[in-house]
């Protein structure tokens, strides 16, 4: 990876690939939430992985994405300063795959999407139903009123604390349905818990292209675990590219103080990653 950087050239731009997005709903509210993944790092040393996850809630559509792509999507005139700092907050993301998820986009549908070197790849199937178990517990949770529920789902057990005073089935990632917001979710190594709601009318949108390859989910999940569940991952996060080298026409470095985040087709290249860890098994 080393021999990468005598190949580039330093940019302060990014280039955008070709594509549409359509505005597929209007949030009625955003929620975001913090979100940690306890792992492990290239050296077997223990981390945890920490950022923000926000999902808009639509009448029709709920869209849950890590925070600098929500930014990106929702500021207009983004400073230069505000800038680097997300491009910081975007390089955090990558190292926890966190996908960007459309709930009912299309009708009945749910689509999962993420960036695996060199591409991007989108997971669909119908929207499975979510069979949780209510109990009597309660507690308060970021100043709500909360219950318990538990589900398995995808193979990853969660506990979640949901509140019925904010009436809105939705939750991070793919959790929802239940009488109340979710507001804190616990599975293994992932813990989402709301930081903040915010009251808003902005676009939800979709954002479709030919460089997108799109597949069925559990071939999506497969692949992503063949890849990212890799023992060669953390210390190798290209160890599935033959020819690395036909990538370096279209590749960026971004300065952020000391650190050089690397791109290629638009796209982090990481040099070192952490052990990854599945929000889902099948």
């Amino acid at each position: 990876m080393k021999k990468i950087l005598s190949f580039i050239a330093f940019a302060l731009t990014i280039g955008v690939q070709a594509q549409t997005k359509d505005r597929i709903d209007t949030a009625q509210f955003a929620v975001i939430y913090d979100y940690t993944v306890n792992t492990l790092d290239d050296e077997g040393e223990v981390v945890c992985d920490s950022i923000q996850v926000v999902v808009q809630v639509g009448k029709r559509v709920t869209k849950s994405m890590p925070m600098s792509q929500y930014l990106k999507e929702t500021t207009k005139d983004m400073g230069e300063v505000a800038w680097k700092s997300n491009v910081a907050r975007e390089y955090r993301e990558t190292l926890t795959h966190m996908p960007t998820v459309w709930i009912n986009q299309p009708e009945g549908e749910t689509a999962s999407r993420d960036a695996i070197f060199p591409g991007v790849f989108e997971g669909y199937e119908p929207t499975p139903q979510m069979d949780w178990t209510l109990t009597t517990d309660t507690m308060h949770v970021s100043g709500y009123m909360c219950s318990r529920a538990e589900i398995t789902f995808k193979g990853v057990k969660w506990n979640v604390w949901y509140t019925e005073e904010i009436p809105s089935s939705a939750g991070p990632w793919r959790l929802r349905g239940l009488p109340g917001l979710i507001v804190k979710a616990e599975g293994n190594a992932h813990t989402f818990t709301l930081a903040e709601l915010r009251q808003e009318s902005t676009p939800i949108t979709y954002a479709s292209s030919v460089e997108i390859e799109r597949m069925k989910h559990g071939k999506w999940v497969k692949y992503r675990k063949s890849i990212l569940g890799s023992r060669l991952y953390p210390k190798n996060p290209v160890h599935h590219i033959v020819d690395i080298s036909k990538y370096f026409q279209s590749v960026f470095v971004i300065k952020d103080g000391e650190n050089n985040h690397i791109l290629a087709n638009n796209i982090y290249l990481l040099q070192k990653a952490h052990v990854y860890q599945p929000l889902e098994l099948e």
